[in-house]
């Protein structure tokens, strides 16, 4: 690709993860349907089917979400750099609202009006989650394993309180062997 064309490709990236960094509120599972719309939809940097992958990936590896989502479509799209100005998109705004917050918030925090407004960011951010949740599932093989797996994972964590990264684990290499005993296919 030319130089030219290829700084364009990063300038795209970076404005693309800045905005999805500061119109999307309640962390990187929330940001997970903006980021398909964007990625996905309008520029067409990758495909559907890769939304779950890049999920998976961002979730397992050290670090937010957002920004391990960012960095690796970042470095799918336009290598290195494309990485770097993704990154340094979809953080700037983060740290922007967060350091304007801290300067106000002490003194609104115990203002009816703030208390209420949490209040519905925090109903608007679980349906965001529940939106990238139902993306997610559409996308996935559905077979009885599949089931079985989603429902022992779900019990582990939410009624046993075993540690996240623990179950991503098990339910990596139970995938692997699941895989292998079918002979590399999957249903």
């Amino acid at each position: 690709m030319p130089e030219k064309q290829e700084e364009n490709k990063v300038m795209q990236l970076m404005l693309t993860f800045l905005k999805i960094g500061a119109f999307t509120f309640g962390g990187g599972y929330a940001m997970i349907p903006m980021i398909q719309r964007e990625i996905v939809d309008r520029h067409h940097w990758i495909e559907d089917r890769d939304i779950l992958d890049i999920v998976a990936i961002a979730e397992s590896t050290p670090g937010p979400i957002a920004v391990n989502s960012a960095t690796f479509v970042g470095y799918k799209v336009a290598g290195f750099a494309g990485a770097l100005f993704s990154t340094i998109g979809v953080v700037v705004p983060s740290f922007v609202i967060i350091l304007a917050i801290s300067f106000v918030l002490r003194q609104f925090e115990s203002s009816l009006i703030v208390q209420y407004a949490f209040y519905g960011i925090r109903a608007g951010v679980l349906a965001l989650i529940i939106s990238a949740m139902m993306a997610m599932y559409r996308q996935c093989p559905k077979s009885l394993f599949a089931y079985i797996l989603m429902g022992a994972a779900f019990a582990a964590v939410a009624l046993f309180k075993v540690n996240v990264l623990l179950v991503i684990a098990c339910c990596a290499a139970a995938g692997l062997i699941y895989g292998y005993a079918k002979g590399g296919k999957l249903e």
